[in-house]
């Protein structure tokens, strides 16, 4: 069919030819010259109207035009008369990523790429989405069939179908024995970097991922796996480079930027981070965990009001977002309406809600009951969730125990005495440490209101370290950690040292010398601690161990305490943790200083004085006045914390005491000695 000449737009006239050779000039146009390609299209339609084709194009050129609207309204028409089309899903999917649109977008994506298994960029373009959802099963899964489809080579087809399947043994074996002959086959290297990441092993996945990119450094994709592994191993500072080079190469990347912003924040960099995602926001509106993602930012800067008024926005855009509800719950001062707890129940009675959605909606209607004093209904909304999360994370209970074990056999005071002169001696770090929820937040705050003390956050650089000592499935030192500490030398230990003060100094802001790291779960670490840190203070902060238990079993924690999901598992935790702070009290006397938190709220003034004085620091009023300190805080006590010291917490479990007995149980005598330590023998 003949189409005529003269466009009368203005734009470039359709050729003289066939509708063909007019969508075929248009389809060249499209990359370069969006415009012109959608006035080509236009000219199309004049001439047949419903061409899908035409409206094809039509509808890639708004997209990149930055007509969103627009772009969706065309290419959803062409999905529903066009149902079996691959690419007409696929840039229908675009189309709603780029207008904010994430749940839409990966549903169209899921059935281009199901309509054409072997297209590897539905595949990827797929996962990217599933990625700013929040969904790492899916994204994991959905990354899997694209390596399996961008990969034409017969000799890892096997590889890939066993990642798709999820098979990571059988995946590994084969890739290992094709990389055997063909090292420096990026994209096997690439597949091996996604085994080793599902299996938790980043440094491995870090290393392969170094090499590949060292052959191929143009392989984004790559890179950008590269990027999420460092930041995985809070190699934060590694991490951004990468991420700037990724976003130098494509700018509206809106994976790449939500990246950068979770980059900033694990450094710290609140301030940049949330401009990060206020730029994102304010060119996709339509992003729900992006709008959380904001929240967590605001709410650790200290902007409760805006970060709740972020959460509502996710939920508005995502109404079946269960973090975004633990999030408001997790606030701490925050209450749910009438309304809130009517939607929550609502969404809890479906048989189709997702587990990871699940589990959040039971936790924060838990919150929300306690906080209508419905005592019985709340503590089995905690109890449900706490199964569910038990479910996706087993924790098991033996291998603390036989840690700790272990840990008091090597640490001896011989052992110690054959250490003297080791580590670094530099004395900045104070570390806080004992069973989360149990009051670290509320010392830190204190000393960081000090002059000579910075606060940072939970700095995950001692256990980092840790895991890098323990040897890895397969080697000789497998599991050894920590008995492989009594085989460094001195000069090894003091190397240690100093790496943690020069990876830590990336979160320092301010020129006070002193500096707190505040993770909890160190007191596992605390023979490597003083091995390598002679003269770093070390506060153990402690809280009443029902109070405590309790606190963990009530708070959903996003990774990495597992042992809270379960009462009994909880009092085991709690055990071990006052089994091994003796025994250092013991091999190690007067090196720890124990904040007992139910002392602190009686006499804080006495319990800050005596706290300064360990610390080697003069008394300064500001330390009374602590909540009056606008830094930043990260953890769930956040708020809490900007509120001077109350009553009103201390005896709150005593409201749940019916059904705690499984945590009394296990407990046993940590309870009744509290607070003096059990004679452990």
């Amino acid at each position: 069919m003949a189409v005529a000449r003269e466009s009368g737009t203005g734009e470039a006239a359709i050729p003289t030819g066939t509708v063909d050779m007019a969508l075929a000039h248009a389809q060249r146009l499209l990359p370069e010259s969006p415009k012109a390609a959608a006035a080509q299209a236009s000219e199309v339609l004049k001439v047949v109207p419903t061409h899908p084709g035409a409206r094809l194009i039509l509808g890639s050129a708004q997209g990149l035009l930055g007509q969103g609207t627009a772009a969706v309204a065309t290419l959803s028409a062409l999905a529903r008369e066009q149902p079996r089309s691959a690419v007409v899903h696929f840039e229908l999917g675009i189309a709603l990523a780029n207008a904010g649109d994430g749940p839409h977008a990966a549903n169209a994506l899921r059935k281009a790429a199901a309509l054409k298994p072997t297209w590897p960029e539905a595949w990827r373009k797929l996962a990217d989405c599933l990625d700013l959802l929040g969904d790492e099963d899916g994204s994991d899964a959905a990354r899997a069939h694209f390596l399996r489809a961008a990969n034409n080579d017969p000799a890892l087809a096997n590889a890939a179908a066993c990642l798709v399947a999820n098979d990571l043994p059988q995946a590994e074996a084969a890739l290992r024995a094709h990389l055997e002959s063909r090292p420096t086959d990026v994209a096997a290297l690439r597949m091996l970097a996604e085994v080793a990441g599902r299996l938790r092993r980043y440094g491995d996945a870090q290393r392969i991922l170094e090499r590949c990119l060292e052959l191929a450094p143009g392989f984004d994709a790559a890179r950008h796996n590269y990027a999420i592994v460092l930041l995985r191993q809070a190699k934060a500072a590694a991490a951004l480079p990468e991420v700037e080079r990724l976003l130098g190469r494509e700018p509206a990347n809106l994976t790449y930027r939500a990246l950068h912003a979770a980059v900033l924040a694990s450094l710290g960099d609140y301030v940049r981070s949330i401009a990060v995602l206020e730029a994102v926001l304010r060119a996709n509106a339509r992003q729900p965990r992006i709008w959380m993602t904001y929240g967590h930012a605001l709410k650790t800067a200290g902007r409760s009001a805006d970060s709740v008024s972020a959460y509502r926005r996710a939920i508005c855009l995502e109404p079946t977002l269960g973090e975004a509800y633990w999030s408001l719950a997790n606030l701490k001062t925050f209450r749910f309406t009438a309304e809130d707890i009517e939607t929550m129940r609502t969404w809890l009675a479906r048989l189709d809600l997702p587990p990871a959605d699940r589990l959040h909606f039971e936790f924060a209607l838990g919150k929300a009951l306690e906080d209508e004093r419905q005592h019985e209904a709340a503590f089995c909304h905690y109890s449900a969730g706490n199964s569910l999360r038990l479910e996706l994370r087993p924790y098991h209970a033996g291998e603390t125990t036989g840690f700790v074990r272990r840990a008091k056999a090597l640490f001896t005071p011989e052992f110690f005495a054959r250490h003297w002169n080791s580590g670094c001696t530099a004395s900045d770090p104070i570390f806080i440490l004992g069973m989360p929820r149990a009051g670290s937040t509320l010392i830190e705050q204190i000393l960081a209101s000090h002059s000579q003390v910075e606060g940072t956050m939970e700095l995950p650089d001692i256990p980092a370290i840790a895991r890098e000592l323990t040897g890895k499935p397969g080697q000789a030192r497998a599991g050894l950690y920590p008995e492989v500490l009594s085989e460094f030398a001195p000069a090894t230990l003091r190397r240690l040292g100093e790496r943690f003060l020069s990876s830590t100094r990336v979160q320092r802001r301010t020129s006070a010398p002193i500096f707190i790291d505040k993770m909890p779960n160190n007191w596992l670490h605390l023979g490597l601690i003083h091995l390598i840190l002679p003269n770093a203070r070390i506060i153990d902060a402690r809280r009443h161990p029902m109070a405590c238990c309790f606190s963990n079993f009530k708070q959903h924690f996003a990774r990495g305490q597992s042992f809270s999901y379960s009462l009994t598992d909880l009092g085991a935790y709690y055990r071990d943790y006052v089994d091994l702070m003796a025994h250092f009290d013991r091999v190690l006397p007067g090196r720890i200083h124990r904040v007992i938190y139910e002392r602190l709220v009686d006499d804080t003034e006495a319990e800050v004085r005596r706290l300064l004085a360990y610390c080697g620091l003069e008394f300064e009023p500001g330390c009374l006045r602590f909540h009056e300190n606008d830094r930043a805080v990260r953890t769930a006590s956040a708020e809490q914390v900007r509120q001077p010291i109350y009553r009103d917490g201390l005896d709150h479990w005593k409201q749940f005491a019916p059904w705690l007995g499984p945590l009394e149980t296990a407990l046993g005598p940590v309870l009744t000695h509290y607070p003096d330590a059990v004679p452990f023998s």
